[in-house]
């Protein structure tokens, strides 16, 4: 157990199904969809077997002003957005610059401007180009504007781990506090990645689902009848503190993160590695970390499933198997509920762990797991106890905590537990 308890203080976010948190949270457990049609004709275009995702409810031109757009990637304005929120949930606390940190995850960063900027040198000439441009394009804007933002100077930082960032970005600011390196880390995840090329890439590596004839129906996590992911967009940001910081002001503390764990498969550079293996360390060292008796105290587990056909069922199997070998009770994992919640707002990549770290985190404050949509029939070799249509209701009385489970392509693991009295 650390002598250093990190706990959450501040929330935002901008997805598929709101512009902020309380929007996105009333909407995931009335099991709307954030998934729609795209707006255009890319799919007719340049032979797409998709055309739908899951796009901001809320478009950053709502939120921002001209020239915050016109300097920022996508991805760091939704890093704005959610950051700002975060910020000020947490009741904007007056800490000295040199203690507070940013460290914000993406897993493609600013594609957006990477390939706009190509169209214009090669249908306008190099002399049209942006001249931020590159520092627009980094994976590290993100982090950046959100230090500029709110003046933070302990250090901004970009953890780059696929669909795994956002909560690698939640593990790093974790150990941070842990170390005395920082009072606050402002941390989560961004990505704004809905583009022909990767539509494309992605629907190349059958990785995406093709049901174009009902896209809000069409990420199926766990169900038989899936056929990948949906892709999505959003950011989702934490503030972190220590405990005796808001303690010390009379701030609200949604709950704790206290314990992290990571792990990576070497395996593959796609697909996870069968076994399950490295998926189960990841869980059983965040167990461990959160120490031996909250194992017992898991009720909740927000699982990455991206309804993919390999995937769903080699964390099924691990998330089982980590609760019984940690907990060495072996009707844990019967007792436990399981959320799918990309069922919803679709995939948001490099936001998706921060993002449902969120979801977790709200789960156990209202004692309410959130649904799983558009399971047609579950899959008999799914051994988890899954949230169906309706949220299910956790303990009422007594400390409860969560996992909530994010991993990436390449092999990357990571899994967070989030406690709450």
């Amino acid at each position: 157990m650390s002598p250093v308890p990190v706990v959450v203080t501040g929330l935002g976010a901008t997805t598929p199904l709101g512009g902020d948190v309380p929007s996105t949270w009333r909407a995931l457990l009335a099991g709307e969809s954030g998934v729609r049609a795209l707006a255009n004709s890319w799919a007719e275009d340049y032979g797409l077997p998709v055309n739908f995702a899951a796009q901001l409810k809320v478009p950053a031109k709502a939120v921002l002003s001209g020239p915050e757009l016109r300097r920022a990637d996508p991805s760091a304005q939704y890093a704005l957005i959610a950051a700002r929120e975060a910020w000020a949930d947490a009741g904007a606390p007056a800490f000295e610059p040199e203690r507070v940190a940013v460290v914000i995850g993406s897993g493609v960063g600013g594609v957006q401007t990477m390939l706009n900027g190509w169209d214009t040198v090669r249908d306008r000439g190099a002399r049209r180009l942006l001249p931020l441009t590159v520092p627009m394009l980094m994976s590290n804007s993100p982090a950046a504007a959100v230090a500029i933002d709110l003046g933070a100077r302990a250090g901004a930082h970009t953890p780059v781990s696929a669909c795994a960032s956002g909560a690698e970005a939640l593990v790093l600011a974790a150990r941070m506090i842990r170390q005395g390196l920082a009072d606050a880390v402002v941390a989560g995840g961004t990505e704004a990645a809905i583009h022909p090329l990767t539509l494309g890439a992605f629907a190349k590596m059958r990785a995406l689902s093709t049901r174009s004839d009902s896209p809000e129906t069409a990420s199926r996590p766990f169900c038989v009848s899936r056929d990948g992911f949906v892709m999505g967009e959003g950011a989702g940001v934490m503030v972190l503190e220590s405990l005796a910081s808001p303690q010390g002001r009379g701030a609200r503390i949604y709950g704790a993160l206290a314990g992290v764990g990571s792990s990576s498969d070497a395996y593959d550079v796609a697909p996870p590695d069968p076994s399950g293996q490295g998926q189960r360390r990841a869980m059983r060292a965040a167990l461990a970390d959160a120490g031996p008796a909250l194992a017992s105290s898991i009720v909740h587990v927000n699982a990455h499933a991206t309804a993919t056909p390999v995937g769903d069922t080699i964390e099924a199997e691990a998330i089982s198997q980590a609760l019984t070998e940690t907990s060495g009770s072996p009707d844990l994992a019967e007792r436990v509920w399981v959320s799918a919640t990309k069922s919803m707002i679709g995939h948001l990549l490099g936001a998706a762990g921060a993002v449902e770290s969120i979801f977790t985190l709200l789960a156990l404050r209202d004692r309410l797991a959130p649904p799983t949509t558009n399971i047609e029939r579950l899959d008999p070799a799914v051994s988890c106890r899954v949230v169906r249509d309706t949220p299910q209701p956790l303990l009422e009385q007594g400390p409860v905590a969560a996992l909530n489970n994010a991993f990436g392509f390449g092999g990357h693991n990571m899994a967070l537990v989030f406690t709450a009295e």
